[in-house]
């Protein structure tokens, strides 16, 4: 019977955890979280409930006391040489402590009329952020140019009161785990603490990727070198009097030329050929004669 209570009890105590864990989950925005990490001690009301309103109100105060926000901008620039403006621009990112994320470029028109355009993503240090955007902006002529700041304070103080009381409940369920004495005790508990620290790694892994994007700021550039132009043939009657001259001078240079490669072409074939054949017509009219 001592054994079946201790069991029941500490079930119990995991269903009342795993509650409050779904409460406190299910609460979207910053505030109604941290009030409920206040009352996540509900289960023990002492000054440890106390203490982790008032360190969750400490990282609330923290955190809006700094403002986390993320900075992006795009610039579309055309540029005489491609290569030469990726290359000055990249040694301007790493000028200012960033590096360049992603880039991409292609070839466009055929032969001798070829043009380069491609797409940069660079990222820089926040603090930076202003002036290395200025900087590309010079490189080339600025066709669009457009910034985002988007402040993800609330995001950044509902991740930690969030990891802050996930952590709370790892930490209950280890007790509870070295309580337990039976096979079915343990298996609920380590069961849940399993869950509960899956939990923890995701919103450390999307706490990592937004402090990535506060930190550093993210710069989006194309850039194209101008097509060329394909001339427009003339006509014959808009070409100078001395132009046609001289293309009427070289036409008839050309024509005799020919006339005489022709004929030096021909003579081999005129041996071979016409020589039997003028003999065959002289004895066919003699013998006429």
């Amino acid at each position: 019977m001592a054994t079946t209570k201790r069991t029941v009890t500490v079930l119990a105590l995991v269903f009342l955890i795993l509650l409050s864990g779904c409460s406190a989950s299910d609460l979207g925005g910053t505030k109604s979280i941290s009030s409920n990490t206040g009352g996540d001690s509900g289960s023990k009301p002492s000054a440890t409930g106390g203490d982790a309103a008032q360190e969750t109100s400490d990282v609330q105060s923290n955190a809006q006391a700094q403002q986390a926000l993320i900075r992006t901008g795009f610039v579309r620039s055309q540029v005489m040489d491609f290569d030469a403006a990726r290359t000055n621009l990249t040694q301007a990112v790493q000028s200012y402590g960033g590096f360049v994320s992603d880039s991409s470029e292609g070839v466009s028109g055929s032969e001798d009329r070829r043009w380069t355009s491609g797409r940069v993503v660079y990222r820089v240090p926040a603090k930076n952020f202003s002036t290395f955007f200025e900087r590309v902006k010079q490189e080339g002529e600025v066709r669009r140019a457009e910034t985002n700041t988007t402040d993800v304070t609330d995001r950044v103080v509902d991740l930690e009161a969030r990891l802050k009381n996930l952590r709370a409940q790892r930490d209950r369920l280890r007790k509870l785990y070295d309580q337990a004495n039976d096979t079915e005790s343990v298996l609920a508990v380590g069961e849940r603490l399993s869950t509960v620290q899956g939990q923890i790694e995701r919103l450390k892994a999307q706490r990592r990727a937004l402090e990535n994007q506060i930190t550093y700021a993210t710069v989006t550039v194309e850039l194209n070198e101008p097509s060329p132009t394909r001339e427009k043939p003339k006509q014959w009657y808009e070409t100078g009097v001395l132009d046609a001259f001289v293309s009427s001078v070289n036409g008839v240079i050309v024509a005799v030329r020919a006339l005489f490669v022709g004929g030096t072409y021909a003579i081999p074939y005129l041996i071979v050929f016409g020589l039997p054949l003028l003999g065959i017509i002289t004895v066919l009219r003699r013998r006429r004669g």
